[in-house]
């Protein structure tokens, strides 16, 4: 039960843009274990960099 709750969790965080800091940290402690990984703020300002365009090129309006 708690496997299926931490999934929906998940799926809500991806479905109103918020990434999943803890999958990031075990793709890069699995794959990249000899880089240092980003903060979480760091991660998520990447995240939103890369998603909505950044230094002032994603404006709408």
């Amino acid at each position: 039960m708690n496997h299926v709750l931490q999934t929906l969790r998940r799926m809500a965080h991806l479905m109103v843009g918020q990434p999943d800091y803890d999958a990031y940290l075990r793709h890069m402690r699995d794959h990249h274990p000899g880089h240092a990984p980003m903060d979480r703020t760091a991660f998520f300002r990447n995240r939103q960099e890369a998603r909505y365009g950044g230094k002032n090129g994603g404006k709408c309006c």
